[in-house]
């Protein structure tokens, strides 16, 4: 017979097997990523083109995307997601806000784009010129390689992908996004 103390401990017991499964997380086997780069906010503020990342719900899909940066007087940046569901289709934006966490060197941002939800996000690496930037998540559960230009050749696509690799991401886990509607099916591409 059930009693109700032994419901509420089965019930503690499945909450707390749930908690573990998702500690367990890609993040959970290497540890949390963290970040040693120091990035020059006005310098990395403008339209990155996204090249590549891992696909989850909110950009699974999407095709033609970039964000853009913009710093606000208030010191936390304006960050627009710019798509297209498909090459035939016009383009959207979503707006949210980001916010450069103290003692990050600029690489440590939280970002929402609804609230009350927020997201950490690690700038990884940054080009020299600012001409691409690796950023991920903490728990290696998103990432992305953005450029300053659309197009970005195999050979740099690669060296970038390795990259990521070094940071502790699954290659295969990392697919390219569409920028162009040739690019739509060919392999590697989402």
């Amino acid at each position: 017979m059930k009693t109700p103390i032994s419901h509420a401990l089965r019930h503690a017991g499945l909450l707390l097997t749930l908690l573990l499964l998702g500690c367990a997380g890609p993040g959970g086997r290497q540890g949390l990523l963290e970040t040693a780069a120091a990035v020059d906010l006005d310098r990395f503020m403008g339209q990155w083109y996204v090249i590549a990342n891992i696909p989850y719900f909110p950009e699974r899909g999407k095709v033609a995307s970039s964000d853009v940066y913009a710093l606000r007087e208030d010191g936390r940046i304006d960050n627009t997601y710019v798509f297209r569901r498909d090459f035939d289709t016009p383009e959207r934006r979503w707006h949210g806000i980001s916010e450069v966490q103290p003692d990050s060197a600029g690489a440590h941002w939280k970002v929402q784009f609804i609230w009350p939800f927020k997201t950490d996000l690690l700038v990884l690496e940054v080009d020299p010129d600012y001409q691409w930037a690796l950023l991920g998540h903490p728990r290696r559960s998103m990432a992305w390689i953005f450029a300053r230009e659309a197009n970005m050749d195999d050979d740099q696509y690669q060296r970038l992908l390795t990259r990521m690799v070094a940071f502790g991401y699954e290659r295969s886990s990392i697919l390219r996004v569409p920028q162009f509607a040739e690019q739509v099916g060919k392999p590697g591409f989402q």
